[in-house]
């Protein structure tokens, strides 16, 4: 068995939109609630998003699947709107600080975000899709 915690997974996605609706999807919860931790398996029963958009600030969300509360969490560590967000993950099957995630935008409307995590997290590179577009 691979102890993913040793790994650093570096991915990069593009999206049709401006820097700032790219970094707003991580930090504003009517776009959180529509990605984050809510995947296709949500029975959105109940759905909550709590979020504390500063350095230091929390953000929870509380989910059903499968008739089971799931919880996920974590707290920003470093924001610089749009250019710069730290978050760590302290619980759940993926763990830890994120490397800078960086949404940069490469021409006109056309947003590219690029970070580091260990372990791996491409899924967090692909969900924001659903709250930009």
């Amino acid at each position: 068995m691979v102890d993913n915690r040793s790994l650093l997974v570096y991915s990069s996605r593009r999206f049709d939109a401006s820097p700032e609706r790219v970094f707003d999807a991580w930090l504003t919860p009517e776009l959180a609630d529509k990605w984050l931790f809510t995947p296709e398996a949500s029975e959105h029963q109940g759905t909550r998003v709590e979020i504390d958009p500063r350095v230091g600030g929390t953000w929870t969300i509380r989910d059903v699947r499968d008739g089971q509360l799931y919880v996920a969490d974590g707290e920003y560590l470093e924001i610089d709107r749009p250019h710069l967000l730290v978050v760590h993950l302290p619980h759940g099957p993926v763990t830890g600080k994120t490397e800078p995630l960086t949404p940069e935008e490469i021409e006109a409307g056309l947003t590219q975000m690029a970070g580091a995590r260990e372990g791996g997290w491409d899924a967090m590179f692909h969900g924001p899709e659903a709250a930009v577009a």
